[in-house]
């Protein structure tokens, strides 16, 4: 995948990036994020909202490597597929535990609160920034506090393409039901480091399918992990993604620098890929689950 936004331009590679050997300590993540952004139109699937102030975010994207096979380091995650039936009360306020009410941002944030890394080192959320961004993990998930940059690769559209982006590149790391790249437009989903020495996400349950949580301000959007891009950058969602948290979804200069926080569940997959009415579904009861300790 070609360079994405900045004026720092990386080295587009497949080789892995070298890491530190020795464990991170345990940390603790900032307070809670700042107020959220306006509420955005209730269609989901609108065009993109305006340019963020500030310079453009540096290089976002090198090589894509497709999937890739598990290669466990001892014994795998377990592989457990979430298959849940789509239907017409499906949506990102929707979803409900049998309470009545929704997973609060609140809760989730409370609950990865504090940093058991499962990297060996940290990442950079751009080019020439500080790698400062541990992969932290429980038993259930794997978590990062991150910026979010716009991933408008894939399937071209309306508002992600070749003319409104000019490091669009036609390709994802995983494909949709159809065989063919994902669609950023309309399916909201994460990207995650490529594998290396720092840390494989492979060896801890996550693939391409698994479900995310996402959390900025005080919204909980659920997604999938669609594509997978450098390996020493972490903190970059699809379009569909960054217009569900109410965040500029630009492919140029949207997104936005810091308090997105990413919650991925250990073995977890939704089958197909792109179905986003059955990832809500179980995202909803996957962050229930891990809010209650379970």
């Amino acid at each position: 995948m070609p360079p994405r936004r900045g004026h720092i331009v990386r080295v587009q590679s497949l080789t892995l990036v070298a890491a530190s050997a020795a464990l991170l300590a345990p940390t603790t993540f900032p307070g809670a994020p700042p107020p959220p952004l306006p509420e955005p139109p209730a269609q989901l699937l609108l065009p993109g909202a305006p340019d963020r102030p500030g310079p453009l975010r540096a290089d976002r994207s090198g090589v894509r490597i497709g999937p890739v096979p598990h290669v466990p380091a001892g014994q795998p995650a377990p592989h457990v597929r979430q298959r849940t039936d789509s239907g017409p009360e499906a949506g990102p306020r929707a979803q409900r535990d049998a309470s009545g009410s929704p997973v609060r941002a609140a809760d989730l944030l409370a609950r990865v609160r504090d940093c058991d890394p499962v990297s060996r080192g940290r990442y950079r959320s751009d080019a020439g920034a500080p790698a400062g961004i541990p992969v932290c993990g429980t038993k259930e998930a794997v978590y990062w506090k991150a910026d979010l940059d716009v991933d408008c690769d894939g399937r071209p559209g309306d508002r992600c393409n070749s003319g409104t982006d000019p490091h669009f590149s036609p390709a994802t790391a995983y494909t949709g039901s159809d065989g063919r790249p994902l669609d950023a437009e309309r399916l909201p989903y994460v990207v995650v480091p490529g594998p290396s020495d720092t840390w494989d996400h492979r060896e801890d349950g996550v693939r391409g399918g698994s479900l995310a949580a996402l959390v900025h301000g005080d919204r909980v959007r659920y997604a999938v992990v669609g594509d997978v891009g450098p390996s020493d950058l972490i903190g970059e969602a699809s379009y569909a993604a960054a217009r569900s948290l109410g965040i500029p979804a630009d492919p140029e200069g949207g997104g936005v620098a810091s308090d997105v926080t990413y919650i991925v569940f250990k073995g977890s997959q939704v089958e197909p890929i792109d179905d986003t009415a059955a990832a809500e579904k179980a995202g909803e009861r996957l962050a229930r689950r891990f809010v209650d300790g379970g």
